[in-house]
């Protein structure tokens, strides 16, 4: 089960998964096959993290899981993930993937 940040329980879904990290990669240069390896590796590690997981855990997850195979993606997640407001926010953003990978 997934604990949504409204405090709402609701069954974890690989397809909603898959669809938000295909909206991120959309027009990017990754295949299907990257993106079910991505909700693979998710849904193993939500197994092992037990019956109940956090919406705000699968998001870093998925962020963690982008940052390695797309920046653009990781961006266009992130501004929904996080609630970006403004161009300064995305600034922000772009400041820590470019320190991350140093």
């Amino acid at each position: 089960m997934v604990l949504k940040r409204s405090g709402r329980l609701e069954p974890f879904s690989p397809a909603k998964l898959a669809s938000g990290i295909s909206a991120a990669l959309a027009d990017r240069p990754v295949s299907g096959s990257d993106v079910e390896s991505v909700v693979d590796g998710i849904e193993g590690t939500l197994r092992e993290a037990g019956p109940q997981v956090s919406s705000e855990d699968i998001g870093r997850l998925v962020l963690d899981h982008l940052r390695d195979l797309d920046e653009v993606a990781y961006i266009r997640y992130a501004s929904v993930y996080k609630e970006f407001q403004d161009a300064a926010d995305f600034e922000r953003e772009m400041a820590e993937l470019e320190s991350a990978e140093k």
